[in-house]
């Protein structure tokens, strides 16, 4: 979901990205979309050298992708092929780029006039590139919108167009330790965040053990997926009472040990929750289903005695955890190549090839064929909490939205500010609401520079 609240496989597949250097990237943006405009005008005046008598070449199609090499190099290598034998006269080309250069490269090629067909880009970037010009809307391309999930489409809505054609995504479940649950007297899924904290503090003060890891790293999409803006009028907002509260109620299962305490704050708390899930220490771990596969692997007791509960929907309706990829259209793309590109990015994205992808990478397709295959669907008699994770996620995929601050420079510095006084307020270092207030402070004098 875009969070606009300013003033105007794959081990990254497991967990949400961090997106630095956004000063960085717009210094460069803004250096380079004037050298895109004058190579297009220079275009547009027929200046650029062109080959005489040269032979009408076939439709080639440029498409990027984002660390998929070397694990999916013979799915696109298939996909290809297939689609070469289907459109004779349409030869395309597979780029993948780390996921941490593709922007650049991006750029450097709009800049330059050479933009690929396709780019394949997470919700935040490609709500930026719309945003700064140097991706197209594709409401006139996508075909049929009906074939994609609600929530893929809203995701990629910004200021009222369509900016990309959606791949795939994720929502998280709860995998629990039967054994832990058992003993602490739980049996049904926790409706709401407020039942996971009392519950966390049950098996806490049942067992002894940890009950839940939450990502406080990422509170913004924590306090975000409750309902609670961190913006608002181009102010920072995040010490209101319910954000107090709902601090505190985080405060309150921390003090009771119901949380697991290796590195709750830091950006990414992942490998020691799961350690610590392996190690028979956490009663909960929420996460996407591609964790389980890691608990399978590493080992078959913990697995043995794994369950899955859907994770509940905050007050938004949003489920937690999702963060969809999708293919965007750049600036600079020829117009008379868009039919061709159009139909390439359907087939991309159309039922058979995200079911298949989706399998492969064990992430969610964004359709809803795809997500009604029984693949998702049906269980076998022995289906392990793999499989069962991944029919859970697919029931949740309709709220899936990608959750995050649009519109701000520097975000994960004032990000940081955030985390250190939610960490001040919890742990009991600081008041919570003279953090909270210390943090808005630092929040609107950077907000107030960017107005």
């Amino acid at each position: 979901m875009i969070f606009n609240e300013s003033a105007g496989g794959v081990c990254f597949l497991n967990r949400l990205f961090d997106f630095t250097d956004t000063a960085m990237r717009h210094s460069i943006l803004k250096k380079l979309i004037s050298a895109a405009c004058l190579g297009a005008a220079f275009a547009a005046l027929g200046l650029m050298p062109v080959s005489a008598g040269a032979a009408r070449p076939v439709q080639k199609i440029e498409f990027w992708t984002m660390s998929l090499k070397p694990k999916f190099i013979p799915y696109f290598q298939s996909l290809v092929k297939k689609y070469e034998a289907q459109n004779p006269g349409v030869q395309l080309e597979w780029v993948d780029f780390p996921w941490d250069i593709l922007q650049l490269k991006l750029i450097t090629a709009i800049a330059a006039g050479t933009p690929p067909s396709l780019v394949n880009l997470s919700v935040p970037w490609a709500e930026e590139f719309a945003r700064d010009g140097l991706i197209e809307p594709v409401d006139a391309m996508i075909g049929n919108r009906a074939a994609y999930t609600r929530g893929a489409l809203e995701d990629m809505t910004f200021r009222g167009h369509l900016y990309g054609f959606p791949h795939y995504s994720n929502v998280n479940v709860i995998a629990y330790n039967n054994k832990i649950l058992a003993a602490a007297g739980l049996q049904r899924p926790p409706r709401n965040m407020d039942e996971i904290l009392a519950y966390a503090r049950q098996i806490a003060a049942r067992t002894g053990k940890a009950g839940y890891a939450p990502a406080l790293g990422k509170i913004d999409g924590f306090l975000l997926q409750q309902g609670l803006p961190l913006i608002k009028d181009g102010k920072a907002v995040f010490n209101s009472p319910a954000h107090v509260a709902l601090i505190q109620k985080l405060a309150d299962t921390y003090k009771a040990n119901g949380f697991l305490k290796d590195k709750l704050f830091a950006e990414d708390n992942f490998p020691a929750v799961v350690d610590a899930y392996l190690g028979g220490r956490l009663g909960m771990m929420v996460s996407a289903p591609t964790a389980l596969k890691r608990i399978q692997a590493d080992s078959k007791e913990i697995y043995a005695i794994t369950d899955v509960f859907p994770a509940p929907v905050g007050p938004t309706g949003i489920g937690d955890g999702g963060w969809m990829f999708n293919f965007a259209v750049p600036k600079g793309v020829k117009l008379q190549s868009l039919p061709a590109i159009a139909k390439f990015a359907q087939f991309l994205t159309n039922d058979e090839n995200q079911l298949e992808f989706a399998k492969i990478a064990n992430v969610m397709p964004t359709t809803v064929k795809a997500l009604a295959d029984p693949h998702f669907q049906q269980l076998s008699a022995n289906a392990g909490a793999t499989e069962k994770a991944q029919a859970v996620a697919a029931g949740s995929m309709e709220n899936s939205r990608s959750l995050y601050v649009a519109g701000i420079d520097d975000y994960d510095e004032l990000r940081r500010f955030l985390v250190k006084a939610v960490e001040a307020g919890m742990t009991g270092k600081k008041d919570i609401k003279q953090a909270l207030d210390e943090a808005v402070l630092i929040w609107n004098k950077k907000l107030e520079k960017q107005s």
